[in-house]
């Protein structure tokens, strides 16, 4: 582009130049003087001399008429992103390698795997697509543990990538995944920037167009996707590649009408592989245990693997029981939730004999985990459920998962069966030891700590961030030492963070629903998908007006204006943020006032309305200087400057983005000085074309 620019000048230049000679050969060409060379032949032929000069002046003419069209575009273009909108977007992570670990305790399947395996080679050497395999099957057979064994066993046919997506069909406490959220998680972990993501109000275009580009990001690559937990054909429709060479492996309990499918049902374990199994997650030797017992064993927890495995890790810590003793305990135990179907039952049998056997703390904090709203926890988010440091959490949490009551995933989270999380919870409403209320108050007071922190990181030098909660000193949170920190943070614990909110305002806490909602906005501004952050600053604003707390509502309803501009839904930003501007009047805030008009001038820039623009930059400035707000003062000399300039009032524009760039230096903000010198360069570019064309007139 600057190439092309600076060969467009000199051709001008070029162009005048020719031109003035021209005009000099046709004014001496009756004149007395003789030039000299072929410019005496030009003397001589004064007719050519006129018309040669007139196909200069067309020439030129076209060419300025040229570039005056090509730089139109550029002087409409959209106002810079000031610091408070997250401009700098963080960049989408390539996680193309996102499955979980394969488990030790894999046992048999020999029949099923072989039949996937026979499946995807024989369509790979015929060249034929792919078919989507649906794995069904009852609660705790083992569906997602054979699901992803099966994908490393596969890994290698697939090497453009292996992704794995909870849909969350069947976990209680939690909606299913939406396929447009599905959609956005895998568009983000190919590497598409969060602006191009598409958004919208219409649910089902929107969904439309992200599968549409889904699909073109795995055409023509050989990817395996696993969508565990999917609760009908209608929910993973979109989410199925285009490309042929794509495998889709689908966990479910119930059977999925799919298209072109291959259905591989996964059932209870045989007999004797059940109990090879045993034992070998027991550490026994086959010779020290007796196998009759062991049939009666693996038949009251109805052969499932999930049983199987918490029997046999209850043996392998017992050292002094023997066989005949888990038996007798687990067939007391046998009535615990009794209103579970046949198989459930078996396996609740086998949670409350795990769950006896803990101590008292772990038990506490067991119960804690089951009311935990979101999917995946840490040892830090299990500190604040649990209400105990860190290091003991991370005990725990390494107890449990000895007991196998939770299942470990990589980077050291944790996530609870469904099965495990429905006990759990159970327990913990028949001792109400702890509520969901304060379950959520709790983590929710942890995210807010940890938003905080890297709130810090991620905004730009000068911008406000929400504040941190009260008592949030005394809150442990992840060592978030930098902006990659804090993007890598946000991103995993996205998903439930807003499950948090979500569930505290299924509680009616409105007070955290607005506090956590302003804490997630910064990122939701830079890392979408903007239609979640429309949603969510919906909530906020409805819990505000719950409240009362008009300045908690103009906050959210500001948010929501500028997530809508970045939509480019611009009468519904005008609204958002016009009302905003009102609610801030009324509580006397002046620097939400200022942000609020700032935004909706730049809303007014794009839509071309320069007069009302220029008026709500120029009144956001005299608040910013008000309230001694320098970020803010920039900001409005910065976007006033683009309209002025998009105005033609170029000798305004320089000098509101000159005193724009002194603030930014002043502040050490690079991004905001860039962008000042930047709009200076196309004012100066235009006066100069003005000033070329009012020559030539």
């Amino acid at each position: 582009m600057r190439l092309r620019r600076g060969i467009s000048v000199a051709v001008v230049a070029a162009g005048g130049a020719v031109t003035t000679m021209l005009v000099g050969l046709v004014t001496n060409a009756v004149s007395e003087s003789q030039w000299p060379g072929w410019l005496g032949w030009l003397q001589r032929h004064g007719w050519f001399s006129f018309a040669l000069l007139g196909g200069a002046m067309v020439g030129l003419a076209v060419l300025l008429a040229a570039l005056s069209e090509s730089g139109a575009p550029e002087r409409r273009a959209a106002p810079t992103p000031q610091p408070q909108e997250g401009a700098v977007p963080p960049g989408a992570a390539l996680v193309l390698r996102s499955l979980p670990r394969d488990t030790t305790a894999f046992t048999d399947r020999t029949a099923e795997l072989e039949a996937l395996v026979r499946s995807v080679r024989n369509s790979q050497e015929s060249g034929e697509a792919l078919p989507v395999h649906v794995i069904d099957g009852m609660p705790g057979v083992g569906k997602t543990t054979f699901a992803v064994h099966a994908g490393h066993v596969l890994s290698e046919r697939f090497p453009d990538g292996q992704l794995f997506v909870n849909l969350n069909g069947h976990t209680t406490g939690r909606p299913p995944v939406q396929a447009t959220e599905a959609l956005a998680s895998l568009l983000a972990a190919t590497g598409v920037p969060a602006q191009r993501i598409p958004v919208g109000d219409d649910l089902g275009a929107v969904t439309e167009a992200r599968a549409a580009m889904w699909r073109s990001q795995l055409a023509n690559k050989k990817a395996l996707l696993i969508l565990d937990n999917a609760s009908s054909y209608r929910q993973l429709e979109p989410l199925l590649p285009g490309g042929s060479d794509c495998l889709v492996l689908v966990t479910s309990r119930k059977r999925l009408a799919a298209y072109e499918e291959v259905v591989l049902p996964v059932e209870a374990l045989p007999a004797e592989h059940a109990v090879d199994l045993f034992v070998r997650l027991s550490g026994r030797s086959v010779e020290s245990l007796d196998r009759s017992v062991l049939e009666q064993l693996v038949e009251l927890c109805g052969y499932l693997p999930l049983g199987v495995s918490l029997l046999a890790a209850r043996l392998r810590h017992r050292p002094s029981w023997s066989a005949e003793d888990l038996r007798a305990r687990l067939v007391t135990a046998g009535d615990r939730l009794g209103e579970l179907r046949a198989g459930e039952r078996a396996v609740a049998a086998t949670f409350s004999l795990s769950y006896q056997d803990l101590t008292p703390e772990r038990q506490h904090f067991f119960r804690c985990l089951g009311l935990y709203p979101g999917t995946e926890l840490d040892a830090f988010s299990g500190a604040a459920l649990g209400s105990v440091s860190v290091a003991a959490a991370r005990e725990g949490l390494d107890t449990l998962y000895d007991a196998h009551l939770i299942e470990e995933h990589p980077g050291s989270r944790f996530r609870l069966h469904d099965l495990l999380r429905d006990y759990a919870r159970g327990l913990a409403d028949e001792g109400g030891s702890m509520t969901p209320v304060h379950a959520v108050q709790r983590v929710c007071s942890y995210y807010l700590a940890a938003l905080a922190v890297a709130n810090r990181h991620i905004a730009r030098s000068g911008a406000s961030t929400p504040n941190s909660p009260d008592g949030a000193a005394q809150v442990e949170t992840p060592p978030i030492d930098s902006r990659t920190a804090a993007l890598g943070w946000l991103e995993d614990e996205r998903a439930n963070v807003l499950a948090c909110i979500r569930r505290a305002n299924d509680l009616a806490l409105h007070e955290l629903v607005i506090h956590m909602a302003a804490a997630m906005a910064p990122f939701l501004r830079q890392a979408g998908p903007w239609d979640q952050a429309v949603g969510l600053h919906r909530t906020a604003a409805e819990a505000a007006r719950h409240t009362g707390d008009r300045r908690a509502l103009a906050n959210a309803l500001a948010e929501l204006g500028v997530v809508r501009r970045f939509m480019a839904a611009y009468p519904e930003a005008i609204e958002a943020l016009n009302e905003a501007v009102t609610e801030y009047e009324a509580v006397g805030e002046k620097r939400g006032k200022a942000d609020a008009l700032n935004q909706v001038g730049i809303v007014w820039y794009m839509t071309a309305d320069n007069d009302a623009s220029a008026q709500a930059q120029t009144e956001a400035l005299a608040l910013y200087r008000e309230v001694g707000d320098r970020l803010g003062q920039a900001n409005a000399l910065a976007d006033l400057g683009m309209v002025r300039r998009q105005a033609s009032q170029l000798d305004t524009a320089v000098a509101a983005q000159t005193e724009a760039l002194a603030i930014y230096r002043e502040l050490g903000d690079r991004y905001g000085e860039a962008n000042s010198l930047r709009d200076l360069g196309v004012v100066h570019r235009a006066s100069s074309t003005s000033r070329c064309n009012a020559w030539l007139l």
